[in-house]
């Protein structure tokens, strides 16, 4: 019984549990891509590594009535360093929890 009890208590948090590692392993990766863009020598690695795809979203008006301002324009690049970078996180936490 305190096994499906812990299991309830547990996946209650999961979704929240892969949006944190999602976004730390995105910071992560956005980093490595960044460091490697700059760093790395021109060549096929560099190029492999740090092409990225870029969505973008926005901008988006929102009126209140009282109270008028626009999001965006917001933009996700995901390239493979970032990809390794979610992956990275994800294994480490999984690791510790």
């Amino acid at each position: 019984m305190k096994t499906g009890a812990m299991k309830t208590s547990s996946a209650r948090h999961r979704p929240l549990f892969h949006v944190l590692v999602l976004g730390i392993g995105f910071v992560v990766g956005g980093f490595m891509t960044h460091f490697s863009r700059r760093f790395l020598p021109t060549g096929a690695v560099k190029e492999f590594l740090t092409t990225g795809v870029t969505f973008q979203a926005g901008p988006l008006p929102i009126d209140l009535i009282i109270l008028k301002f626009a999001l965006g324009p917001l933009a996700v690049d995901v390239s493979l360093l970032s990809l390794l970078g979610v992956l990275i996180a994800y294994l480490i936490a999984r690791s510790l929890f």
